[in-house]
């Protein structure tokens, strides 16, 4: 993906690395799961940067309390669960306690903590982690994730495909409805897909279905130069929905759990208008959970167990309970006061807990890494001050020293433990192979820095880097800032610290210089990195551009390597090697969750690819 994509929270591989499985075979003994073993290394101290100020805790207490004031409704949902309850108002007691009750809440409800807020609640406007697992709580797609990774049936529980592998027949199950009644159809699907293509909508992710997933049609939609009707998905009938491809795509089912292609029902949608996802009584359920409180940039929401969900049987939590708290010392006390069944820790608080039979560290698949503007900044235009900057980089550090979550420094463009190739090994297994522009070498870095210099005639360069508003980001960005700035002289970075959502625009439009960002797989292939940075794609956010990479891109997606699984995964070899030469990005590190996990809750499913927690087989005990 993604991001996103894009993706959730944080995470993904660690020094040990986390695993994901394609094409039946894993990648890494145990899926999912990071072994953080922390090199024993010299501790350099870093400043720790305060991002809470005094008055965060009474705004959020603002925040949750007026939760239930939000936008009006449009038709509502007549699920049994209850429906507009308010989660409460935050608890800001002394241990920094936010996890505030729910009046519907219940002890088997989990209080989970989340880094940012959700984005959007729209499946085909939604672009961050955080929302896709919301979004994912209570919508169901055609296909599902096993505990494995793998794709199996949800509400398609089967499919056919043609001989040719160009046309896919799903068979809907006749069970499955909305939480206002209403039967799941195909028609809810093309109303969605189409709405994913639709030039008005204007989706982020809507290569997901031209680039990616190959479908008919989708890519001259998108242009304008087609209809949305004529994107190439049919509902034969109520139960029965015909997809027609350009090429035969391999994982064409495991894209079918990522959110982009969720249902979405039209006359509810039409209803709703533009308040459409923005409230309890704005959306659909159709899966495990129902919302029953939220509101946009709600920093505390709740859903409730579906009792008219197909697979009810399956769900033993009777809800879930979120937060939003973004300062790590915060959420660990709210978890030891027991409000939180489980929470994020890094840095010193990884030394803190590691013992604790509760510590657990967990991958989802994010690269982190470093976007530099190479279109309207012409410093960043210079190639050779690209590679002084990405070599400067001592990655071993940021993760040994700064997270301590058994995180992994990533020196390539796709990383490690995520995709396996046709026999099966690790596309990024090798991470010394693009050293001689990519690693950890201040001497080189001098080298490259006064050679840029020289060609811009500068003598010194002043750049700003956009970073989020949470504490692991602005812990990452200082220690980055330093390396910068003693191996490169004359450079000085300054921190721009923004909400996700703000710095994600910013970068999306090109309002930036340098931006420290990350990409999570939307599905287990490493087109959903090497995608990205296709000429004009909207994630590609130094809006770089490379006719030979564009051409390589098409003959793995569209030309004769489609179909030639060998031959696809040696050009996006060649793929990768352009864009780790032209240093269009300085990778950093592929993420791990270091987690407490309240010994209370099992069953909690973590994958590294699109929807990175599943709830449904969770358990807590009283």
């Amino acid at each position: 993906a993604f991001l996103l994509r894009r993706k959730i929270l944080s995470s993904s591989e660690d020094s040990d690395f986390c695993s994901a499985k394609q094409g039946g075979k894993s990648s890494a003994p145990a899926r999912g799961t990071c072994y953080a073993g922390i090199a024993d290394i010299l501790l350099r101290k870093t400043r720790r940067i305060t991002i809470m100020k005094k008055t965060k805790a009474v705004l959020a207490i603002l925040m949750a309390g007026t939760m239930m004031l939000g936008l009006a409704g449009c038709g509502g949902n007549s699920s049994s669960a209850t429906q507009g309850t308010t989660t409460g108002t935050e608890t800001g007691s002394a241990a920094g306690d936010a996890a505030g009750t729910d009046a519907a809440a219940s002890a088997s409800d989990m209080n989970v903590m989340l880094e940012t807020p959700v984005e959007s609640l729209d499946p085909q406007q939604a672009t961050d982690g955080t929302s896709f697992e919301v979004i994912a709580d209570y919508t169901d797609g055609l296909m599902q994730m096993d505990a494995d990774g793998q794709a199996v049936p949800a509400i398609a529980e089967s499919y056919d495909l043609s001989d040719d592998g160009l046309t896919y027949t799903f068979h809907l199950r006749t069970d499955a409805k909305w939480s206002n009644g209403t039967p799941v159809t195909a028609a809810d699907f093309v109303f969605g897909w189409q709405r994913a293509v639709d030039p008005d909508v204007a989706s982020e992710y809507a290569y997901m279905l031209s680039d990616i997933g190959q479908i008919k049609n989708a890519a001259e939609i998108i242009a304008g130069e087609k209809d949305k009707s004529e994107l190439g998905v049919t509902a034969v009938d109520d139960n029965t929905l015909q997809v027609e491809l350009n090429v035969p795509v391999s994982y064409f089912t495991s894209l079918m759990y990522f959110p982009t292609f969720y249902p979405v029902n039209e006359e509810f949608f039409t209803s709703c208008g533009d308040t459409f996802a923005t409230s309890p009584e704005t959306v659909l359920s159709n899966g495990a959970f129902v919302l029953d409180s939220y509101q946009p940039a709600a920093t505390a929401f709740h859903l409730t167990k579906n009792a008219d969900y197909y697979d009810t049987d399956r769900v033993k939590l009777s809800g879930l309970s979120y937060q939003v708290i973004q300062d790590s010392q915060q959420a660990l006390m709210s978890y030891q006061t027991g409000a939180l069944d489980t929470t994020l820790v890094n840095g010193e608080q990884v030394d803190q807990v590691k013992d604790d039979p509760e510590f657990t560290t967990v991958g989802a698949g994010y690269l982190w890494y470093v976007s530099p503007n190479m279109n309207s900044v012409p410093e960043l235009a210079n190639l050779n001050i690209r590679l002084a900057m990405t070599m400067a980089i001592d990655r071993d550090s940021i993760t040994a020293d700064v997270l301590k979550d058994g995180s992994a420094s990533t020196y390539t463009a796709v990383p490690m433990q995520f995709a396996a190739g046709p026999d099966g090994s690790d596309f990024s297994e090798d991470q010394t192979k693009f050293s001689d522009v990519c690693a950890y070498d201040t001497a080189k870095a001098a080298d490259y820095w006064a050679k840029g210099l020289e060609e811009l005639g500068e003598s010194e360069i002043t750049l700003d880097m956009v970073v989020d508003a949470d504490d692991a980001p602005q812990k990452v960005a200082q220690v980055l800032k330093e390396q910068w700035e003693t191996a490169l002289p004359g450079l000085t970075v300054n921190l721009v610290v923004e909400p996700k959502k703000q710095r994600v625009e910013d970068m999306q439009n090109g309002n930036f210089q340098l931006g420290l960002t990350r990409w999570g797989p939307d599905y287990a292939d490493p087109m959903t990195y090497l995608g990205m940075w296709v000429t004009d794609n909207s994630n590609n956010y130094g809006l770089w551009s490379n006719a030979d990479y564009d051409a390589i891109i098409d003959e793995c997606t569209t030309g004769d390597l489609c179909t030639d699984a060998e031959g696809r995964w040696a050009r996006l070899y060649d793929a990768e090697k352009i864009v780790m030469d032209e240093a269009v990005i300085y990778p950093l590190y592929t993420q791990c969750n270091a987690e407490m996990l309240s010994s209370k809750v099992t069953g909690v499913e973590y994958h590294p690819v699109a929807i990175n927690r599943v709830y449904k087989d969770a358990v807590k005990t009283e």
